[in-house]
């Protein structure tokens, strides 16, 4: 038999079929209790048993699924404000065009008019809502003379680094305390796996750098070790103890990346 599950309310689709499960019908009542009876030492599950297990297992596989599974795409309803595990709710097939599968974002220079004299120009699902499931994303990383994009991490995604000019020196810290350093040149690319502490300098001298960058994820995340730390209203006295660093040099951080506390 068929089982429809309406995703998210966007499309009904048939999504498994299976002998075991009916949102319709209920097994039959059991003449004895369900148990498990000895054979040759063995202990053999019950028919009842071995059904719920194919239920349980199957209900598993259902509600961990992505939208996707089910269907070619799920372009992103963004507008709609829900937001699941397995990303937003889909926009109707109908009201999808050849447009919402385009995006021009990476070819326009980020503004490196900043501290870090750098740019991250993302595509992740909230800016290009075709990548919503699909286990994807990218974002343009622009690094002027001096740029630096600060040790940070992706909580959610692993990431891959394309040069595509310049020259810059990438890094990552193993969960092992283990730098793995590397200086990458126009056409190298780098590597950094999931939820580690990463960093990427312009080693280009007076030129500027360009990497495009692409995530596991269509929403890898992303947290900044030291706006973490100094960007917020975490009492200095706490963090002088939390990081072995003075009053000073703590309030002289927080008053540069716009902390308070």
């Amino acid at each position: 038999m068929k089982v429809k599950i309406d995703l998210n309310g966007c499309y009904q689709n048939t999504i498994w079929s299976s002998p075991y499960l009916s949102i319709y019908s209920y097994p039959k009542p059991l003449k004895k209790p369900p148990h498990h009876h000895q054979e040759k030492g063995k202990i053999v599950p019950s028919s009842s048993t071995t059904t719920m297990l194919h239920i349980f297992l199957l209900f598993s596989l259902i509600f961990t699924s992505t939208n996707v599974l089910a269907q070619d795409f799920c372009v992103a309803n963004t507008a709609s404000g829900i937001v699941t595990p397995s990303g937003y709710p889909c926009i109707m097939e109908a009201n999808v065009t050849s447009d919402d599968f385009a995006f021009s974002g990476l070819g326009v220079p980020g503004n490196t008019s900043n501290i870090i004299s750098a740019a991250v120009t993302p595509a992740f699902v909230g800016q290009y809502p075709a990548v919503n499931g699909l286990g994807l994303s990218a974002a343009r990383l622009d690094l002027a003379p001096g740029g630096v994009i600060p040790m940070h991490t992706h909580p959610g995604a692993n990431e891959l680094l394309y040069v595509v000019h310049g020259r810059i020196t990438c890094g990552f810290i193993s969960s092992a305390n283990k730098v793995y350093l590397k200086n990458l040149k126009r056409g190298d690319v780098m590597v950094f796996p999931q939820g580690l502490l990463h960093f990427q300098i312009n080693a280009a001298g007076k030129r500027p750098s360009l990497a495009i960058v692409t995530f596991s994820s269509p929403n890898p995340g992303l947290q900044i070790l030291d706006f973490a730390l100094f960007a917020n209203d975490l009492p200095s006295s706490l963090l002088e103890k939390s990081t072995f660093l003075d009053d000073a040099q703590v309030k002289k951080l927080k008053g540069v990346l716009g902390g308070t506390g």
